[in-house]
């Protein structure tokens, strides 16, 4: 007996199925007929899409060096990580440098800029745009291919839990979650029948790569309020958005550094703004950037 790349065979030929060169074309055979079954049900049997992890950053240094090293255990890794730099001048460049990231620099400041820039020099088939101080489940490259096996999803995000060091911000958390569901059904409700779902950047927004650039892309003009713009549009192209029930935990420095009660009511006042058709150019103003 000689065993070649996982058949046995022997020095007699084989007949029947017990031929390697049989047994080969029949698993050959098997695949191609999976594949199809699934394809006629709407289902991308392919789960091996290639996933690229897009980071914007402008002065990120207290929290991008733990970002990274918890993306460096992702099990499987991504295909690639993206860092694409506003212009810092603190360390973060510097720290990502030091990790297996591609660094970008972008000439323009904005995060709508700076996903956009990530997203042009990326490679793999599925984009996922993360902020810097927020982190993410070992298995999420495996959790976002599952998720877009679906081809009626176009794009998906994760609960956010807003946590610091001294806290967990639950109530925080549990609104967030809900404002997922109940700020399409209120303020577009045509769509939300569609599957509108509308996420927000500590949320992991991922989506097609194909997709994103059918719908040009995050809105460079948006100072905030870019990942909801997305979520409408790629509805508004034909598909659904599904918050996906796993938990990524995001930095509540915002909270900490405005207090509970002010952080409530500028969190509250832009949404409810925003969703009234107030424009994000004129909303940014309450929105001030927390490092």
């Amino acid at each position: 007996m000689i065993k070649i790349r996982g058949f046995v065979t022997s020095s007699q030929p084989e007949t029947g199925f017990m031929n390697p060169r049989v047994q080969v074309i029949f698993f050959l055979k098997l695949r191609i007929a999976t594949v199809f079954y699934y394809n006629s049900f709407g289902i991308n049997f392919n789960l091996m899409a290639s996933v690229s992890i897009i980071i914007p950053v402008l002065n990120e240094a207290t929290c991008l060096e733990r970002t990274l090293r918890q993306l460096s255990i992702l099990n499987p890794p991504a295909w690639e990580i993206l860092v694409v730099d506003g212009g810092s001048q603190d360390d973060t460049v510097a720290i990502a440098l030091t990790s297996t990231t591609r660094v970008i620099v972008s000439s323009m400041p904005g995060r709508s800029v700076q996903m956009n820039l990530g997203a042009k020099t990326a490679t793999g088939e599925i984009l996922c745009f993360l902020h810097a101080d927020t982190l993410v489940p070992s298995d999420i490259v495996t959790v976002i291919q599952k998720t877009l096996s679906d081809t009626e999803i176009v794009g998906g995000g994760f609960i956010s839990l807003m946590a610091g060091s001294q806290q967990t911000r639950w109530g925080f958390s549990l609104h967030n979650y809900l404002k997922t569901y109940y700020a399409p059904l209120l303020f577009r409700p045509h769509l939300f029948l569609k599957g509108l779902r509308l996420l927000f950047g500590d949320q992991v927004i991922f989506c097609r790569r194909t997709d994103f650039w059918e719908c040009d892309g995050f809105d460079a003009a948006l100072p905030i309020m870019e990942e909801a713009d997305l979520c409408l549009k790629l509805v508004r192209r034909g598909g659904k958005i599904k918050l996906v029930h796993r938990v990524v935990e995001s930095s509540d420095r915002r909270v900490a550094h405005w207090g509970e009660l002010k952080a409530t009511a500028i969190y509250l006042a832009i949404g409810f703004l925003w969703g009234f058709g107030v424009s994000a150019k004129y909303l940014k103003q309450f929105y001030e950037d927390i490092r």
